[in-house]
């Protein structure tokens, strides 16, 4: 993060998230505590020595600067963007109406001794299991943190649907998913047993049928929800390691990492951690003003369409080639 866009964060965190300086601290001090914390996953006896402030205040001001930036999440979430007819971009030019991807991970917690089980993944990691949808760019639209990490991903999206202020899909639009997820209206996943991660794809192989064509294609524009994951992980050294915040706060930690790592990539002309800048789509607040998809179940009509899609795909490619 470079100085313009921190004083940019400044004032964004005292505008929206209502936080003031102390007679003693100003909110430049009290934000650059928080984000070192977050950076570095420093203890608050190393934070002491650094800033020379007293444990409590420490303490204290970092819930305070949390609690700050989660409630900007209004303006530091991303608004969905659908894929146009006439769009360029060659990994996503192929879905038109498609708003993003989406895909969950697993981030170590320190739950309680009588939750753990519950937290258990399959790998024996206590962790919880994060749900993020990210856009085309690479920005968080949507996170659900909280669930045990014992939790199937299809059932902590089931939930970000139910909920009154979850994740919206509006009928019509849809987000890529992966093959553990279910193909239903508003989130397309690829065919099961066809080739589909892009290593398989590497050394000059070229697809053969729709079916592998479209997971191909599908692979290359879903990749995006990884990458935004490993930027996460990789900005943050908080959400790295397990940490000895309790679960509550911890979630609230997880939280102001995506609404930060979102607004790093808008204000900054170049992230430092990817090679090469990703061209932003203008921001739209709304697509048409359609209802919204409430439940997530598989569909024959949604299968066909999938189908269709995919045909039509290959068909394109063939002419091409």
């Amino acid at each position: 993060m470079d100085r313009r866009c921190f004083f940019k964060l400044c004032e964004l965190v005292k505008t929206v998230g209502g936080l003031e300086p102390t007679k003693h601290m100003g909110v430049e001090e009290m934000l650059a505590i928080f984000l070192h914390i977050l950076a570095h996953d420093v203890k608050n006896r190393i934070i002491k020595r650094q800033f020379m402030r007293s444990g409590e205040t420490i303490s204290r001001q970092f819930t305070n600067v949390l609690l700050a930036v989660v409630r900007c999440h209004t303006v530091l979430l991303k608004k969905p963007v659908p894929v146009l007819e006439n769009s360029t971009d060659e990994k996503w030019r192929w879905f038109k109406n498609c708003l993003g991807a989406l895909d969950g991970t697993h981030i170590k917690v320190n739950p309680l001794q009588a939750d753990k089980a519950r937290y258990r993944t399959r790998k024996g990691d206590i962790a919880t299991n994060v749900l993020g949808v990210c856009s085309q760019d690479a920005q968080f639209i949507y996170v659900l943190p909280g669930w045990e990490g014992s939790a199937a991903d299809s059932r902590v999206l089931r939930d970000a649907i139910a909920r009154n202020n979850g994740l919206k899909v509006p009928k019509g639009y849809y987000y890529l998913c992966d093959a553990g997820y279910m193909n239903g209206e508003g989130f397309l996943t690829p065919y099961r047993g066809q080739r589909y991660h892009l290593s398989e794809w590497r050394h000059g192989a070229q697809p053969t049928t729709a079916k592998e064509f479209f997971n191909m294609k599908h692979s290359s524009a879903r990749n995006v929800i990884e990458r935004c994951f490993g930027m996460l992980k990789g900005r943050w050294a908080i959400v790295r390691s397990k940490s000895f915040y309790p679960v509550k706060t911890q979630i609230r930690i997880i939280t102001a990492c995506c609404l930060l790592h979102n607004h790093i990539r808008r204000e900054m002309a170049f992230d430092p951690l990817e090679e090469h800048e990703v061209d932003l789509q203008p921001v739209q607040d709304e697509m048409g003003g359609n209802d919204m998809i409430t439940h997530v179940e598989s569909s024959n009509a949604w299968s066909q369409l999938r189908d269709d899609m995919a045909q039509q795909m290959f068909n394109n490619w063939r002419r091409r080639v």
